[in-house]
């Protein structure tokens, strides 16, 4: 059977990962969460005081690109690719409110995508790939086989995000996780470069109401209808 290229964009916190992942296990494809690359290059920047703290430094963190290698690793134990920066495992402090809070910004600088959209496209060349994002559909595989654009109210997208933090044994607040959400959401549709917007071929997937099995069941059935074309 013929495989396809799957792009799966969305707002934050929809879920787009989760779904993802499970997609690319069943379907026997390779997953690709491109939101844990912009978060490490985010992670990468703090560390170095690019971003963060009083000031930022952007021309720094432009220069220091050629520094910054990323690679997914699978592990066998949890069933999915953890996010390695230089050769470390960064997988959990990718995932902090401290990055949720820069991500953003850092994804909007057109070097830094160029770099990881680079990285992408080479990535899917095979097809029979599951990636998620903000421009998957748009700018990295415009000729994507099955394009998704997932969407939620606000309230919800960050409630979900509250109980994963927390469950993380973060110490937030709804009404901090609800500010990250909408500032994220502000900054990822108005950029200048690759901003987030709904490919013309996309299907609109709104899961505020729905719980993981129908969101999964319903991707699946997408995915299935599309590759029995093929």
């Amino acid at each position: 059977m013929k495989k396809i290229t799957i792009a799966i964009d969305g707002y934050s916190s929809t879920g787009k990962s989760t779904i993802a992942k499970q997609l690319a296990m069943v379907l026997g494809y390779v997953y690709v969460d491109t939101g844990a690359m912009y978060r490490a290059v985010t992670l990468f920047a703090l560390r170095n005081g690019f971003v963060g703290g009083m000031s930022e430094n952007i021309p720094a963190l432009v220069g220091s690109l050629h520094k910054i290698e990323l690679t997914f690793t699978y592990n066998e134990d949890l069933g999915y690719s953890e996010m390695y920066l230089n050769a470390k495992n960064v997988e959990k402090e990718i995932r902090t409110l401290e990055v949720s809070k820069y991500v953003s910004r850092v994804a909007e600088i057109k070097e830094v995508r160029h770099k990881l959209v680079d990285m992408q496209k080479k990535m899917g060349k095979g097809k029979g790939i599951v990636m998620d994002g903000r421009d998957i559909g748009t700018v990295v595989f415009p000729d994507a086989e099955l394009k998704v654009f997932m969407t939620a109210s606000p309230d919800k997208r960050a409630y979900r995000r509250y109980k994963e933090l927390l469950d993380k044994g973060e110490k937030v607040t709804y009404e901090e996780v609800l500010e990250n959400v909408r500032y994220r959401d502000d900054i990822d549709s108005s950029r200048e470069f690759s901003p987030l917007r709904k490919a013309k071929d996309a299907i609109g997937f709104d899961n505020s109401d729905m719980g993981l099995k129908e969101q999964f069941e319903r991707m699946h059935n997408f995915a299935l209808r599309v590759i029995e074309k093929q």
